[in-house]
């Protein structure tokens, strides 16, 4: 299907997406939030597809946030009920989205950052949430998920001052996975997806699904025994490729991963 503002490389089980946007450093508006949201309905929906790459076109951004340019001109529109670039307020995702970061991540940028479970940022890339200084606050869950993932120090040093950090400060924090060359934001993601993609899908799923259920749990003994109960554990555990794995390593062979 074709789209405006977004690109889409499906390159076997990974389906590639690239925010299109260049001249406004492929900030976000309106249009371009309802086509992601589309688009990652349709990888979730998508059985042959296991991991997305979310990046931006040209080396300068990844994105730059919402589109406030557009926004002064047309006046607040509404949004996907999936979130800023379709993704922040998606919760039931449970396959890998990785970002390939390339240049800014700022505002919703950097929030879209924060929703992906791994982050690979090129040396040049800078991050931060800018809204206080125009009268905003980062309310797609970048005050929520920030904390979270760096703790609260140094998330509120970010927030309440809306400085830039660069990738090397923001890995040093936990919040990036890998900093890569200049302009090799993409090709590190393809890497990890790579190793991501040998292991069985189904089992990947579920130990996202886990992890991420088990921060809303009071405490340990409840995240473990209610992962008992959660889908993507039932699924992997019923499944062609819980068998497959151990009679591959019995037989000293590559797994053929079925996602079934």
């Amino acid at each position: 299907m074709a789209y405006r503002f977004v690109r889409i490389d499906r390159e076997d089980k990974l389906t590639i997406i690239t925010v299109d946007r260049p001249e406004v450093l492929n900030a976000l508006h309106p249009p371009a939030h309802h086509e992601l949201a589309e688009v990652f309905d349709r990888f979730a929906s998508d059985s042959e597809q296991w991991i997305a790459i979310i990046t931006g076109c040209g080396e300068r951004a990844f994105c730059a946030g919402n589109d406030l340019k557009y926004r002064s001109s047309v006046g607040r529109q509404p949004m996907p009920a999936s979130g800023f670039g379709g993704l922040t307020s998606r919760f039931d995702l449970d396959k890998p989205v990785i970002a390939a970061v390339n240049g800014l991540a700022l505002g919703g940028g950097f929030e879209l950052a924060l929703a992906c479970d791994i982050v690979i940022a090129d040396e040049q890339a800078q991050f931060g949430l800018p809204e206080v200084g125009v009268g905003l606050a980062a309310l797609a869950g970048g005050l929520q998920r920030l904390p979270l993932q760096i703790g609260l120090k140094a998330a509120m040093g970010i927030a309440l001052t809306g400085r830039k950090l660069a990738a090397s400060e923001l890995q040093r924090l936990g919040g990036v996975n890998e900093v890569v060359p200049a302009g090799k934001a993409l090709a590190g993601a393809r890497r990890w997806a790579g190793e991501i993609l040998c292991a069985a899908p189904l089992a990947v799923r579920a130990s996202k699904q886990v992890m991420l259920r088990g921060l809303g749990e009071a405490n340990l003994k409840d995240a473990m025994a209610h992962q008992e109960t959660l889908p993507a554990v039932l699924a992997v555990r019923a499944s062609e490729d819980a068998i497959e794995g151990p009679k591959a390593f019995a037989e000293k062979r590559q797994p053929q991963w079925r996602g079934r």
